[in-house]
């Protein structure tokens, strides 16, 4: 479950629409500025996982977690993503998170706004232990799951 970016209320990502407010979760993808290194604090307190994973830390759904767990995850807007990011500021289709081997890294698929690994634009990047990726408002850590 996620919420409305209008009205707060629960809402399936299957859902066309809020079903409390009734604002559209579609829609076009809204400009945003990205966050500088003073907005970093609380990135020491992501609890280690025994897989690769991003975990939220500030933005929408902070604490959730999304599992690599397959060669190919698609993140975005689009309710039908393998990463819903409910967010304006996020494009439908954003990124593709890809395993070849040990090796994870993120793509940016044609957003509005881009991707950001530790507080850099990149079109694609390697990803490693303790990354920040900034996807919209979405503010993650990826964690590789291995004792460092």
């Amino acid at each position: 479950m996620t919420k409305c970016p209008s009205c707060g209320a629960p809402v399936d990502g299957n859902e066309g629409s809020c079903p409390e407010c009734n604002s559209s979760l579609e829609g076009s993808t809204q400009s945003f500025a990205p966050v500088g290194p003073e907005d970093e604090s609380g990135l020491n307190e992501v609890p280690r996982t025994e897989s690769p994973v991003l975990v939220v830390h500030k933005g929408h759904e902070t604490g959730q977690k999304f599992y690599v767990d397959r060669p190919r995850l698609t993140l975005g807007r689009d309710p039908r993503a393998d990463v819903f990011l409910n967010d304006v500021t996020v494009s439908r289709n954003h990124a593709v998170v890809s395993m070849a081997g040990s090796e994870i890294s993120i793509e940016d698929v044609g957003s509005l706004n881009g991707i950001y690994v530790n507080g850099v634009s990149v079109d694609k990047a390697i990803l490693h232990d303790g990354d920040r990726v900034q996807i919209g408002t979405f503010q993650m850590v990826f964690l590789t799951g291995k004792d460092q």
